[in-house]
Parts: C-alpha cells; structure tokens; sequence
C-alpha cells in the first residue's frame, strides 16, 4: 500500500507548522486515509523545542475543531530529509533554511505548502507571532485552503 508522509516547516514550530499539522490530519482523517498519509510538523529554529504550540494558535485552532494542544515543537533534523517525502515551508525564508541543512538528492522534496493553495492566493502563509488574534485566523484560513488542494493532489498520488 502505498503511502505518503509530509512534514510542515516553519520558523519556531509553534504557530503555523503545527497548525497545517493539525489541519491537514483533521482532513485526512475526514477522509479516511490517515493510514496513508503520515503527517508532522518542525522548524528550523530551536528556540521553542519540547513546548506546545502558541496558546492563540490553539485558541484559534480550537474554535474551528482543531486540537493543537497534544503537539510539541521540534527542530527540522538530518533524519526528515529521508523520513518525509514533501518538506512544505510555510514562507520563503523557511524554503531557503531547509534547503541549507537538505542533502542535493532530496532537494526537490522541499517546497511551499502555498504552491498548492487555490491560484491568486498568496504565495507564503504569513507569520501570526507578534500580531493579534486575526493574524491566526488568516494562518487557518490559508492553511484550510492549501491543505485542501494538498490533499487533492495527494489522492491522486495514492489511487
């Protein structure tokens, strides 16, 4: 049986990784593959490893039914570039760290979790972290939305 597995990347793996994480298993889930879909988030920083994500990034999750708080930061290790067949960074800055530690055989597993948001949605998922309450609700709507069209793309991998 063929499986995929994707790990969501952002900078501290508290905010916007953990919540395509935990978005994209609620739509996995819905649909019943989440025996085929492997799904984990890290980021490129240290900074918070070990700690749950954001509490307003579980407050917004949790209003839509999305359950944040099991989750634990972790750092994007040598080991993801073997484990994972798609790297999705959440911005360009985020692509460009991964790319730094990723060996040139797996290169192409990296890329932006936008690339598969529906076209004219913005190309990165924007940093939530030091603005208010609507900068989560932005995150979860363009996550829903690229999760989406990731999903649609993966089915058809996996038929």
């Amino acid at each position: 049986m063929n499986t995929v597995s994707i790990c969501f990347v952002c900078l501290g793996n508290i905010c916007r990784s953990p919540t395509a994480e935990a978005v994209m298993r609620a739509q996995v889930e819905a649909v019943g593959l989440a025996d085929r879909i492997l799904i984990d988030s890290a980021g490129t920083g240290d900074w918070h490893v070990g700690k749950a994500p954001d509490e307003r990034a579980q407050q917004a999750g949790r209003a839509r039914g999305y359950d944040l708080a099991p989750l634990r930061a972790r750092q994007v290790a040598a080991a993801d570039f073997e484990r994972f067949d798609l790297l999705l960074a959440m911005d360009e800055a985020n692509v460009r760290n991964v790319l730094r530690l990723c060996p040139p055989t797996r290169r192409e597993r990296v890329r932006l979790l936008m690339e598969f948001a529906p076209a004219g949605a913005a190309r990165e998922v924007a940093d939530p972290y030091f603005g208010g309450e609507e900068g989560f609700e932005q995150v979860l709507d363009q996550v829903e939305a690229a999760c989406a069209g990731l999903l649609a793309h993966l089915r058809t991998r996996l038929a």
